[in-house]
């Protein structure tokens, strides 16, 4: 059983720290970077409104990531443990 909440701690964890570095990375672009943003990729379309909805599009996929490993794997893994039991 310690496993598997070591396991789930370690998903959960990773899974945060990523969504924190993406939320971050781009609010620290936000706050420092305007320039960064601002730069035209095409007329009217600049690299902060590409980069918007990729992040949430990103916390999304990162969700997703996790309940398809909590549904696949950990599941499983608690499933044989309770029968071993």
């Amino acid at each position: 059983m310690v496993a598997l909440a070591r396991s789930r701690l370690t998903v959960a964890a990773s899974l945060s720290f990523a969504m924190i570095a993406i939320y971050f990375g781009f609010m620290g672009l936000f706050a420092f970077g305007k320039p960064v943003l601002g730069a035209m990729l095409a007329p009217g379309l600049s690299l902060c409104i590409v980069l918007g909805p990729l992040v949430i599009i990103s916390s999304f996929l990162l969700c997703l990531l996790y309940v398809y490993w909590a549904n696949t794997i950990f599941d499983r893994n608690v499933k044989s443990t309770l029968e071993q039991a």
